[in-house]
């Protein structure tokens, strides 16, 4: 459940070809947003007023687009798109058929497994829009956070963790590969060596603790 105050319930659907015409998109890109995007509709604007805040911030407005897509695997960088071009701090609500997506860029795009349209959640959370931007990205960007005690940092810290977390998994696995697949018993004790390394940074990582010894290199 998206559970939005009604105060900042807008429910204006953008035309398609005049909202991409404002975006600076190669063709590729525009081929994909006219083949992937079914309709855009403004959800939601989250704003001081709206949601009766009392505390400034450098966020002014925070908007909920839901996008309906003509097929699941879609091209996320048109979504990147959107993001990057917006004034607006933006979360995507993307539906295909009976499944959603949460989404949202920082720097990068983060995305959620799609899930069942029953179970999705998103909730504001704070006394700021820099508060509840932050919210959004731990419920979005970190749903499924791999790290532990991490609640003395920063939700930038914790990403930029997630991140690392997320790298090193990758190269232990295609460590584990090479390994396996070694016949020269000293090339194969060096690759075990180096694996044990990942394996033990890794341990560390989870354990809250963002070092950029994290053996990927």
């Amino acid at each position: 459940m998206i559970d939005f105050p009604t105060a900042t319930a807008v429910h204006r659907r953008l035309p398609k070809e005049a909202f991409y015409k404002h975006l600076s998109l190669t063709k590729v890109l525009k081929d994909k947003f006219v083949s992937d995007v079914e309709r855009i509709i403004v959800e939601n604007s989250l704003t001081k007023d709206t949601l009766n805040l009392t505390v400034d911030s450098e966020i002014k407005e925070i908007l909920l687009l839901s996008i309906t897509l003509k097929k699941q695997e879609f091209d996320g960088k048109v979504i990147e798109a959107i993001a990057r071009q917006n004034p607006h701090k933006l979360i995507f609500l993307l539906a295909f058929e009976n499944s959603r997506q949460l989404a949202l860029y920082h720097g990068k795009l983060y995305r959620t497994q799609w899930m069942d349209s029953s179970e999705v959640t998103l909730k504001p959370r704070g006394f700021s829009l820099d508060e509840i931007w932050d919210a959004f990205m731990e419920q979005i960007a970190l749903y499924e956070e791999r790290a532990e005690k991490t609640d003395s940092l920063s939700v930038d810290e914790r990403l930029a963790l997630q991140e690392q977390i997320l790298k090193l998994e990758k190269l232990i696995k295609k460590t584990e590969a090479a390994a396996w697949k070694e016949q020269q018993s000293k090339k194969q004790f060096e690759l075990y060596t180096r694996l044990r390394a990942y394996k033990k940074n890794l341990e560390v990582l989870k354990s809250g603790k963002n070092t950029p010894q994290c053996g990927a290199n």
